[in-house]
């Protein structure tokens, strides 16, 4: 049993990774801004990045999912600098209070496939080189900010992660209301790549990295059978058993959301897991069918 603590653990994937790494035997302790009192709890200031080291103390590992929605909507000057603050300069103060520890502990940091850009068709892993714009240097900031950590001799791995599926939250959440009216359908011209994973994948395969000890560096955390926009679309009428057949133009995208659109919405990543794949990890839900049917199964009684 290990002891690991997680930043955004109240969040989507938060909640889910404390679920199962709990369900794995793992004593799963949250960062809290406030309410420190509760005894899984460990009092953080994101602003200045202080902890309580006494209570980090003994930690055997983070898991760092905290940072702002990049798609909450239209990217304001302040939106964007919220963005910005939340990954890269927040990171590397949390990572200066826990090279602070006396045995720092291993780090799992969240990032992002836009850390690649916009690359059309390119086939890309982690030996692809960053691509250009404001997600693009924002994740390259993010992935840069550990070094405090790194330097200290701690093994630090980043999570560079596509769409997330899961019916509770992210962008299936949204999805979902006009799919199910039969009002979903392409966006732009639906040739842009999604590269995706399946909740239950992404909290999979933290877990293996918290457990190989040769692990460092960057991961790509999506399904090795990436699809375009057009395909998504297709599948999620499937899993929901209505057309998908209405395109939001990528002019009327832009025109809601500026440069958010071009972005997030119409940019296109085809990546491919080759790390994880070479440490011998393997997806439960590689086809995106599968991975829908799965997210949107009625949920068993406990």
């Amino acid at each position: 049993m290990s002891t690991i603590a997680i930043t955004g653990a109240s969040g989507f994937v938060g909640t889910a990774l404390r679920e199962h790494l709990r369900c794995l035997g793992h004593d799963v302790r949250r960062f809290v801004r406030s309410g420190a009192g509760a005894k899984d709890a460990i009092a953080w200031d994101p602003s200045s990045g202080r902890i309580d080291l006494d209570a980090a103390r003994g930690l055997d590992a983070v898991v760092h999912l905290a940072g702002e929605n990049v798609a909450a909507g239209r990217w304001t000057k302040a939106r964007k600098q919220a963005i910005r603050d939340s990954r890269g300069p927040a990171t590397e103060k949390l990572c200066r209070s826990l090279a602070q520890l006396e045995r720092p502990p291993v780090l799992v940091s969240a990032s992002a496939t836009g850390i690649y850009g916009d690359r059309g068709d390119e086939l890309l892993d982690e030996r692809s080189e960053a691509g250009q714009g404001f997600l693009a240097d924002v994740a390259q900031e993010w992935e840069r900010a550990t070094k405090p950590l790194a330097e200290r001799g701690a093994r630090v791995c980043h999570l560079r992660i596509g769409m997330v599926l899961g019916k509770d939250g992210g962008a299936l959440k949204k999805m979902l209301p006009p799919f199910r009216l039969g009002l979903g359908g392409p966006i732009g011209n639906g040739a842009q790549w999604t590269s995706w994973v399946a909740l239950s994948d992404l909290c999979a395969a933290i877990a293996f990295l918290l457990a190989n000890e040769s692990a460092r560096g960057p991961y790509l955390c999506v399904s090795p059978k990436p699809v375009t926009n057009r395909d998504f679309t297709k599948a999620l009428g499937r899993a929901v058993h209505r057309p998908a057949l209405l395109p939001v133009p990528a002019f009327a995208l832009r025109l809601m959301f500026g440069e958010m659109a071009d972005a997030v919405l119409l940019s296109s990543q085809r990546a491919m897991p080759r790390r994880l794949l070479e440490a011998g990890f393997r997806f439960l839900h590689e086809d995106v069918d599968d991975a829908l049917r799965a997210a949107l199964a009625p949920q068993r009684a406990r």
